[in-house]
Order: C-alpha cells, then structure tokens, then sequence
C-alpha cells in the first residue's frame, strides 16, 4: 500500500509540475547565497510543496529549479556527497537551489515521500517533470543533471 501511495504521488507530481507556472503571483523571492538550505518541515510547505493544501496535486512553491537531498548525519554515503553538493551550490549560485532534509529529524517528510533508502535526491525543474534518485552520485553526474535536466542547456 505505501509502495503504491509513493507512485501515486509521484505521478502526480510529474503531471502537476507541468502547469507550474499557470498561477499567476508565484513570484517569490528565493534565497540565492550559493549555499545548501536546510529545510524543516514548514519551510518545505513554503519553499517546495504544500501537500496539505494542494493534496490533489503538485504545485512547486520555487521558481528556481533545486536539488532537494534526503540525508542523515550518521549516513555513510551522505557524507561523502555533502562536500560535492556544497560546492556545486556555489558554482550554481542564482541558477538553481540546493536543499536538504535531515530525515531523522523531518519524519514525516520522510514517510510522506515514501524516503526508504538515502541520500535520496530530488531533482525539480522550474518546468517539466521532476526526476529522482537513490544512492550516491558522483560530482560529474550531478553536473549532467543539473545542465541537462534542470537547466536544459544544449
């Protein structure tokens, strides 16, 4: 049942992230200090999706595209992708967004998006689908995704 909630939901975001920019006002200012954001729980509502208000589909509160990365302090493979994503937020500053959720402290981040294994990344355009991964990536593969993917350079 959880398995399919997660494919529900991530169905859905893949459709709704499309019409992003249909609603008029999303203009909001976004941190752009070329450093890793922290997210709690409010602040994802705010900064990413409020799955508490728009429970029937995904609405990107950004207007950057970002990199979210579902991490724990005591994980291994966490730790080594740390210093690459702090790295890649500066040489991307102003052009995407890099956040992470600590998962031990945002459980319920964690469950709600079906988090069963990390460092799990989010990967959301400012249109378009949204992608993910589990598991470590190297800095040349984050590159890719990031000038393909989310910034769709040629």
């Amino acid at each position: 049942m959880k398995t399919i909630k997660f494919i529900f939901l991530i169905t859905a975001v893949c459709l709704a992230v499309q019409g992003i920019y249909a609603q008029s006002g999303n203009q909001k200012t976004e941190n752009t200090s070329g450093e890793v954001i922290v997210l709690s729980k409010k602040d994802f509502l705010e900064k990413i999706y409020n799955y508490e208000k728009h429970k029937d589909r995904f609405i990107y509160e950004g207007t950057l595209p970002c990199i979210i990365d579902f991490y724990a302090d005591w994980c291994g493979p966490c730790k080594i992708v740390e210093p690459i994503l702090k790295k890649l937020a500066n040489e991307y500053k102003g052009k995407i967004i890099i956040y992470k959720i600590n998962t031990d402290n945002e459980r319920e981040l964690a469950r709600t998006f079906g988090i069963n294994g990390i460092p799990t990344f989010f990967f959301i355009p400012s249109t378009g689908n949204l992608q993910y991964h589990s598991g470590v990536l190297s800095r040349e593969l984050f590159v890719k995704v990031i000038d393909e993917f989310l910034l769709k350079k040629d």
